[in-house]
């Protein structure tokens, strides 16, 4: 089983495992349209949606086998703001997938790439991972730019390649290989 030593703690962030006390914040941006916008299958929840949804992701506090999700809540003073999650996509190629959200009253501040690059501190420094991946819809240029902002490179444009809300809609890819992380940590340090 690979957990990280809760809680991971950034300059203005606290990443820990998610518990019931966080349904409110967790529903207040669960429940917004333009959170879910450009989630496939995902529309605004009900509370007790939202409640189901924290339940979930309770248990998604390590990683015990391929196929597992950690998801961790981002905490601020302010309370939960939103989430950050490795989904362990294989053991033999070491290759997690990179997911996040975070509540709109609070983009636009940097909080999701402290949050993310937190994690992918983790997934390389502690888990051993060789590559982390990344997808958003091909209009997603928000999620887009996050990806770039984490040195993630776009390594595919799957034109039309998924339906999203009854039309064809391009997915990008972007990944990072735990080499090219280690040189952007160094590089900024230096």
């Amino acid at each position: 089983m690979f957990r990280p030593t809760y809680p991971i703690r950034t300059t203005r962030l606290t990443l820990r495992p998610v518990t019931l006390d966080d349904l409110d914040d967790v529903h207040a941006y669960q429940r917004r349209p333009d959170v879910v916008r450009w989630m496939l299958g995902a529309e605004p929840r009900t509370r007790e949606q939202s409640r189901a949804s924290v339940l979930a992701m309770a248990g998604e506090d390590a990683l015990r086998a391929e196929g597992d999700c950690l998801t961790l809540a981002v905490a601020t003073d302010a309370g939960v703001i939103g989430a950050v999650e490795l989904v362990w996509r294989s053991r033999l190629d070491r290759t997690a997938e990179l997911g996040y959200v975070i509540h709109p009253d609070h983009w636009g501040r940097g909080l999701a790439t402290e949050a993310a690059t937190a994690l992918l501190d983790w997934g390389f420094d502690e888990f051993g991972l060789h590559r982390i991946y990344a997808r958003c819809h091909g209009r997603n240029d928000a999620s887009a730019r996050l990806m770039a902002r984490l040195g993630m490179r776009q390594e595919a444009r799957h034109v039309e390649s998924y339906l999203f809300r009854g039309e064809w809609a391009d997915h990008l890819v972007f990944a990072i290989l735990a080499h090219e992380w280690w040189a952007r940590a160094a590089t900024a340090e230096g």
